[in-house]
């Protein structure tokens, strides 16, 4: 264990770091900190920070850096995170308010965390099996033409024309749009092909054709999403970072949208924050790189993540309090929408 006044000096040598990208020093902690004691006592903290691992010397200089391992501390044992300014909240949810739809959300998502951040900004679409049926809307368009509409609890809206193999009248499409919206309302998209599996049976048999050409492009509309679909922005931030890796894996990395889920990771709290730290990343081409995660959804239901990636020299409570803050923003969005 680290005793307060270490992780004092450990987190006075992280915050110098972070703001200066200089070797850290006793005697630049003892001008610039109020620690309460001498340069040569800080020096002995330095001396078993280094021999546990929490700090390293990077060249012959006298400074210090964190090493991934002081980092982890220096978060685990954070107080708080620093909370956005009342100006940067109400630019957030004047921003964010605007979106038309889900990619919409997405997009303006995105793009806000990287600029807060200053770092690669990466959101999860909301994924659809964890979705349920809002609406179905059928809308006639000719005779043998109609729109299909299904729009999810979390804003998303599936749009089809369907060509129909006979002329339909509208009494016929509103009476399957009331069936089908009784039927699925409320209904997880995953449970949908269960619930609509026999209800041509139910209708009438001249209304059986309409159905079955109504439920095969539902169901085509349920397979083609975006559940495992990722964006990013913000990579040109990554050109002033210092990694121990390179670029070039960093950058092969975020191409890689299987890399970019295993990375942001699940977990069933939407409240928590997820961070990971240099070698604590699962693939190499990252371990340069720290992530700060969390998920966001409509009500208590966690739908996707979305997080930032930058170097380990992050100022962690400033990014973690931005990601969180964004989280709930749009969440609060989905659960209104």
């Amino acid at each position: 264990m680290v005793d307060d006044r270490k992780l004092a000096v450990l987190r006075a040598i992280v915050e110098d770091y972070v703001s200066t990208n200089e070797p850290v020093g006793s005697k630049a902690l003892v001008e610039r900190h109020n620690l309460g004691v001498s340069s040569a006592t800080i020096r002995n903290d330095m001396a078993v920070l280094e021999e546990q691992g929490y700090i390293a010397q990077p060249h012959t200089s006298a400074g210090r850096v964190p090493t991934d391992k002081g980092y982890r501390l220096f978060v685990d044992r954070l107080s708080q995170v620093k909370p956005l300014s009342s100006a940067e909240r109400k630019a957030i949810e004047t921003f964010l308010a605007g979106a038309v739809d889900i990619d919409d959300v997405v997009m303006r998502t995105v793009r806000l965390l990287a600029q807060l951040t200053r770092q690669v900004a990466v959101v999860q679409y909301p994924t659809l099996t964890n979705s349920t049926v809002r609406h179905v809307e059928l809308v006639p368009l000719s005779e043998r033409r109609l729109m299909f509409v299904l729009i999810t609890n979390t804003g998303r809206v599936e749009q089809r024309v369907v060509e129909l193999p006979d002329v339909v009248d509208e009494t016929r499409v509103a009476h399957l749009r009331a069936t089908l919206n009784a039927c699925l309302d409320g209904c997880g998209l995953a449970r949908v092909p269960d619930m609509v599996a026999d209800l041509p049976e139910r209708l009438p048999a001249e209304d059986r054709p309409l159905a079955a050409t109504v439920l095969s492009v539902l169901l085509e509309s349920l397979v083609d999403r975006h559940d495992e679909k990722i964006v990013f922005a913000g990579a040109a931030n990554l050109a002033g970072a210092d990694f121990t890796v390179g670029l070039r894996d960093v950058l092969e990395a975020l191409e890689e949208q299987v890399v970019l889920m295993r990375l942001l990771g699940e977990t069933s709290d939407l409240s928590a924050l997820t961070v990971r730290i240099g070698s604590e990343n699962p693939y190499t081409g990252l371990q340069g790189t720290s992530l700060v995660a969390a998920g966001y959804g409509s009500g208590d239901k966690q739908l996707a993540r979305l997080g930032v990636l930058g170097p380990t020299r992050m100022d962690y409570p400033v990014t973690m309090g931005a990601v969180r803050a964004v989280a709930r923003y749009v969440s609060q969005i989905l659960a209104a929408s």
